[in-house]
């Protein structure tokens, strides 16, 4: 995780208009016209069409294809802004945060519905790392349907390309190694104090199925049923996005960790297994303290991953402090190791110096 779609016109990779009655299906094989670019954006309602106009046709002149645009799940503002973004030639995605549910007025009403550490503490009052870490239960029906509601709200809007599902996953078990500093950790091992979903809801269901309560495990860390039944129910999410996206005539996109393995061990999320139209790995290469080849290396594992599937990948590329040489190799490497787009956080963040790096790298790939 483009273009799309029944119903309505979109523009394509290339600024060309599509007609009406276009399926997601007949959109995947547009996607291989060509080398794509993406970068998120955060929007602000206080802000003006007029500003909103001159930020999107920044981008399109700067050779981007594509914005996913995060209204914190408000329809009302995704469709005042699409229009503005299409005119100037722009795709758009609807990025939600998915599981992480910061701040949300309707799941804070409802305190059963956040997940639980192993150690018996609640999104809900106790969070993990930072304070915008309120993550839902993937498993009880009440928050995964309030999820499943929001997405739905998003892919009704005229002229949406794709719903963009982010933070689709559980909180951290594993923090990028170059982060640790910041939060003064040593993960050597499974904390109980980052590891989730032990709610009575998730007990409950994988007792029933296999006889085990996850909570009275010696070392949960090692069973694989328990660690399998979390990665189910991510799935299981998607996978009922996905319907829901494609009935509105949008396709699914999802921004995720950098390789299938990696994202199992970090973040318990397997997403080779899921069915998702669009993957835009976040391959934040100085999270891990790696260089700028492994942009390479992680955008390869992840197309060797996909290679039985009908779902793209599109790399993610974080800019802070990138100069506009390592950008360009960045691209490169994205593209030379098969991806077939590279997306950008974010938006505001690229400086002059990157998004002429962007214009030229797409006239020439």
């Amino acid at each position: 995780m483009c273009v799309a779609l029944a119903g309505f016109m979109s523009c394509g990779p290339q600024g060309q208009k599509e007609e009406k009655g276009q399926t997601p299906a007949t959109v995947q094989a547009e996607k291989e016209q060509a080398f794509k670019f993406w970068t998120w954006i955060t929007a602000d309602k206080q802000r003006t069409d007029e500003s909103y106009t001159e930020e999107f046709r920044k981008y399109r002149d700067n050779g981007l294809d594509a914005v996913l645009i995060n209204t914190n799940t408000d329809p009302g503002l995704l469709a005042r802004l699409t229009p503005l973004a299409r005119e100037e030639g722009l795709e758009v995605h609807a990025w939600i945060m998915a599981m992480n549910r910061p701040g949300d007025s309707v799941a804070l009403q409802h305190p059963e519905w956040y997940a639980v550490s192993r150690e018996g503490k609640s999104c809900f009052d106790h969070r993990p790392y930072v304070d915008y870490y309120q993550w839902l239960c993937p498993t009880r029906p009440e928050s995964r349907g309030h999820v499943l509601e929001l997405v739905e709200g998003l892919a009704e809007v005229e002229g949406v390309a794709s719903v963009h599902l982010d933070y689709i996953r559980y909180s951290d078990i594993f923090l990028p190694v170059g982060l640790l500093p910041k939060y003064d950790l040593e993960q050597e091992t499974e904390l109980p104090e980052f590891d989730f979903c032990y709610c009575d809801a998730c007990v409950a269901e994988f007792e029933k199925i296999h006889h085990k309560n996850p909570r009275e495990m010696e070392n949960p860390a090692i069973d694989m049923e328990w660690k399998q039944f979390r990665l189910n129910k991510v799935r299981d999410v998607v996978n009922d996005a996905y319907e829901i996206a494609h009935k509105h005539g949008k396709i699914l996109t999802a921004a995720v960790f950098p390789y299938p393995e990696m994202a199992d061990h970090m973040v318990r999320q397997r997403w080779d297994k899921w069915d998702v139209d669009v993957v835009l790995p976040m391959i934040y290469h100085s999270f891990y303290n790696e260089e700028t080849d492994w942009i390479g290396f992680a955008t390869k594992q992840g197309v060797e991953d996909l290679k039985y599937k009908d779902t793209q990948l599109h790399t993610g590329i974080y800019v802070p402090e990138m100069s506009a040489d390592e950008l360009k190799k960045a691209i490169h490497y994205a593209r030379d190791n098969g991806a077939k787009g590279a997306a950008f956080f974010d938006g505001p963040a690229l400086t002059d110096e990157q998004l002429e790096v962007i214009k030229e790298t797409s006239e020439t790939l």
